[in-house]
């Protein structure tokens, strides 16, 4: 039982420890601003990652996923009732995450008595433009981080440093079109998983040619050859359906996927 600042943190390092290590396998997960709207993208053996929260607001996660479907649960919950309450525009990434997710991680984590949640989660919301779409990365321990144009979870911070250099490489200068957002996104996803799978063999910087064309291509191949399925979806800005949510179809996935098959 945790009775000085020192042996408080102490549990805190071991917790720490005990999550990256449960989360370091994670199948990594790459959101981009397209033209028309929000792509989300990954690769699974199993489970889903990517799910709806409210009209213009998507959750994707890595992690236990007992605990992400309580996180999942508990953000539908807060943004109904925040657009029934207040009014569906009020429904904001800020005040679900700000306000109501992040706090409640944040608590479990400081207490050593808690059990853990073991998750990285991606929250995205659809703006106007492409250039105010919003993205926030929520970390076990409740903290989180906003960026725009694109994000990644992934198992490690290396793996997500190694895609996010790829999609400022693909994007930087120009919004791209769906297919463009779709090819950058399985590749980076490529990268991401690769150094994932390699980072427990070698510590430190890997060998860049690693992230050669036909390297990150073969891997591809490989997973999509092994059961791995990709799942996509997207929040379109303009759009006749009435749901901005739309899980992407293996037509929709096919001349992306061609160079891998």
């Amino acid at each position: 039982m945790p009775v000085s600042p020192y042996e408080w943190n102490e549990s805190i390092r071991q917790r720490n420890e005990y999550i990256e290590d449960r989360l370091k396998d994670g199948s990594p997960v790459v959101a981009i601003s397209y033209d028309n709207g929000v792509l989300i993208l990954c690769l699974r053996p199993t489970q889903r990652k990517i799910f709806e929260i409210y009209d213009k607001l998507v959750l994707a996660a890595i992690g236990n996923q007992a605990d992400i479907e309580s996180i999942r649960t508990g953000a539908i919950d807060i943004a109904h009732r925040e657009g029934f309450s207040r009014s569906p525009d009020d429904v904001s990434i800020q005040r679900i995450v700000g306000f109501a997710v992040s706090p409640s991680i944040k608590k479990v984590y400081a207490d050593p008595f808690a059990a853990p949640i073991v998750i990285r989660a991606l929250f995205a919301e659809l703006g106007k433009t492409a250039d105010v779409d919003q993205y926030l990365i929520v970390s076990y321990d409740g903290e989180f981080t906003r960026s725009q144009h694109y994000a990644v979870i992934a198992g490690t911070d290396y793996a997500e440093e190694r895609v996010l250099n790829h999609l400022k490489s693909e994007t930087e200068g120009n919004i791209p079109t769906l297919q463009q957002a779709l090819r950058a996104a399985v590749y980076a996803w490529g990268i991401g998983r690769k150094h994932i799978e390699e980072e427990d063999r070698e510590e430190g910087d890997l060998p860049s040619d690693r992230e050669k064309s036909g390297d990150v291509s073969d891997f591809l191949t490989e997973h999509l050859n092994s059961g791995w399925s990709v799942e996509a979806a997207i929040l379109e800005r303009s759009s006749h359906r009435e749901s901005r949510y739309r899980v992407l179809a293996e037509a929709d996935l096919a001349e992306t996927l061609k160079a891998y098959r």
